[in-house]
């Protein structure tokens, strides 16, 4: 079972998380990011580590002033204290399967 976690996002972008993060150490997201989505202007940091793998368009990803472009089957890791962000510059939509531990959201 999938819950929206990000509805304050006006459908900008999706944040799905599967069945409840708060019972568990490791949360599991379905990322979905249309075109021009953000996470905002200003790059985020929280307690945790992140990984997740790009099934489908591209994504931007900045962490610690570090910016990769990430296509489908790439994958990208990294200590989620550091500050990050993600934006879809493509022309189509960018689905994510992420995790991060402990649970974020």
């Amino acid at each position: 079972e999938f819950t929206e976690i990000a509805p304050e996002s006006d459908g900008k972008l999706s944040l799905r998380m599967l069945g409840d993060a708060q019972n568990h150490a490791l949360q599991v997201l379905h990322e979905t990011y249309p075109p021009g989505a953000d996470t905002g202007p200003e790059e985020i940091s929280h307690e945790g580590e992140e990984a997740g793998i790009v099934v489908s368009g591209t994504i931007e990803v900045t962490v610690d002033g570090n910016t990769s472009v990430l296509h489908p089957g790439d994958g990208y890791l990294f200590d989620s204290r550091l500050p990050h962000r993600f934006r879809n510059t493509g022309t189509s939509v960018c689905e994510i399967v992420s995790a991060c531990t402990p649970p974020s959201f």
